[in-house]
């Protein structure tokens, strides 16, 4: 399962890289085009578009690592039985909100089945919104990886002097 988690977290890394990658040379481009007054009429509207899949796919990255918002610092400092309970209702909530998310979007994408980008017509809006129920399914696949770590990290007996910066580096593993 480790090896797994290790593939998905590098697939992950490896997609991000891609969108930034894409990004810095899509705005390039644009701005090169722009400074000589031939401006593309793409270029807003694919950079946006860019920047949400980064945003969404980088989310995704961050659960596989769980490096998402967190308290770790103030469940650390309760004992294992409230900080197991805690860890476990977080990941209901979490995965339940990311399940809503990802049948929502998906629910939706045959609404904009019939859109197109304003730019480019020829691309529906539907394969530019499917990154919410891909991003969310892959939020979930990420949380569900790393779930047997938060458990086992709430469980473990705790000293009573627990410095934040052990309880992140902790929570972040």
């Amino acid at each position: 399962m480790k090896s797994f988690r290790r593939g998905y977290e590098r697939a992950l890394e490896w997609l991000v890289i891609g969108l930034m990658a894409a990004l810095a040379v899509e705005v390039t481009i644009g701005v090169v085009f722009r400074s000589i007054g031939e401006s593309l009429v793409w270029y807003d509207e694919i950079a946006s578009i860019l920047l949400a899949w980064l945003t969404f796919y980088g989310s995704a990255l961050a659960a596989a690592k769980r490096g998402h918002i967190s308290c770790p610092e103030l469940v650390a400092l309760m004992p294992p039985a409230p900080r197991t309970a805690v860890t476990i209702a977080v990941e209901v909530l979490v995965i339940g909100f990311f399940g809503l998310m990802g049948w929502i979007g998906f629910r939706v994408l045959d609404v904009l089945a019939t859109d197109y980008l304003v730019s480019l017509p020829s691309i529906s809006v539907m394969y530019v919104q499917s990154v919410i129920p891909i991003s969310a399914a892959l939020i979930i696949l990420a949380e569900v990886l790393t779930f047997g770590d938060a458990l086992r990290w709430a469980r473990a007996e705790r000293a009573v002097g627990a410095t934040a910066d052990s309880a992140a580096h902790e929570a972040s593993h």
